[in-house]
């Protein structure tokens, strides 16, 4: 009989698992990258627009810069999220079970085994989504926590791509044409990059004034008559939900939430009054090697793991992971702050 505990059913169970939402990782950061070290390194392009210049025919061509690449090496901090599996659980009946039990301690320990993986990967994958908004949003990843010194890891995304609208020009000021703004945001990240962003995610709020400014509403309604293409209806489900398209933008409103482990207190992903102008980021979810002999130190992007201990006896369940999310091309990206 398998040992339930032993690395092979673990990853088994992970691999089964249903992961939590994760809208901005799905959509922007689908390539996973593995390392076999402890750093994680990405590249940046540094092309530019060069132009070709003139010379006489008779004189030798000048010779250009080639173009060329900056690579960047972070070593990541660990998220190591540990249940205590203790050995009095499985004799409790279990979440959901009928009053006076129905399955056989066994059974019950293997229940709980798969709901503690299942916190643990959903705390992780969280996490992960966490990165990936403040980086689509800043343009750089703030990491801390405990003995892991505070380190900012900046993508280098142009400073004129994070606005801020002051007053007059913001959306819910009278007079205001987003789509104007929309317009002028994806034409400096079409200079940035070469081509356009088409997605348009915008927080809830400010979603609400979006679809009734009078320059937006009648478009709107336009294209639903016309195409029955638009949700003009309140956020139902936590993440991203499509909205429709307008002026070839792609619009998604998103809302998810998590507990700051620094406070204690739930905090939205995305702040209030975000809009976020998203391109072709190249996104990367990067995952350095496990420092763990029972890992293997092999290039993982979760790797579980259970052990006892004997006095008083209980068992520790634990999964570790060290990522990064990476947005390769980061001034694909235009993040403001609209209210």
């Amino acid at each position: 009989m398998a040992d339930l505990f032993s690395t092979n059913v673990l990853t088994g169970v992970i691999r089964n698992l249903k992961p939590a939402p994760s809208f901005l990782l799905d959509r922007y950061f689908g390539t996973i990258q593995t390392e076999t070290s402890e750093e994680i390194h990405f590249d940046v392009d540094d092309g530019k627009r060069t132009i070709a210049p003139f010379v006489s025919p008779v004189v030798a061509g000048q010779v250009m810069i080639s173009r060329g690449f900056t690579t960047h090496t972070f070593k990541p901090a660990y998220v190591k999220p540990k249940h205590v599996f203790d050995p009095s659980r499985p004799l409790k009946r279990a979440m959901g079970e009928q009053i006076g039990g129905s399955f056989n301690p066994a059974d019950r320990a293997r229940l709980l085994l798969a709901r503690d993986l299942e916190d643990q990967i959903d705390m992780i994958n969280r996490r992960l989504e966490v990165m990936a908004g403040e980086a689509l949003r800043s343009g750089q990843i703030t990491v801390s926590g405990d003995n892991y010194p505070t380190q900012v890891v900046d993508y280098g995304r142009n400073a004129g791509q994070t606005v801020v609208l002051g007053a007059g020009s913001k959306w819910n000021d009278a007079g205001v044409n987003p789509l104007d703004d929309l317009q002028d945001w994806s034409d400096t990240v079409l200079q940035a990059v070469g081509s356009a962003p088409l997605d348009v995610v915008m927080t809830v709020d400010v979603w609400k004034v979006f679809r009734t400014n009078a320059n937006v509403k009648d478009r709107l309604d336009l294209r639903k008559a016309s195409q029955g293409e638009i949700d003009l209806g309140a956020q139902q489900v936590e993440g991203g939900v499509f909205r429709g398209s307008i002026d070839g933008f792609n619009i998604f409103t998103y809302a998810s939430w998590y507990v700051d482990p620094a406070t204690g207190l739930e905090v939205p992903i995305l702040p209030a009054a975000t809009v976020m102008l998203i391109g072709a980021t190249e996104g990367v979810r990067a995952f350095g090697a496990i420092r763990d002999e029972l890992a293997g130190y092999q290039a993982t992007p979760f790797f579980s793991k259970s052990w006892i201990e004997n006095d008083p006896p209980v068992r520790y369940l634990m999964t570790q992971s060290a990522p990064l999310v990476v947005p390769s091309r980061v001034n694909a990206t235009l993040a403001a702050t609209v209210l």
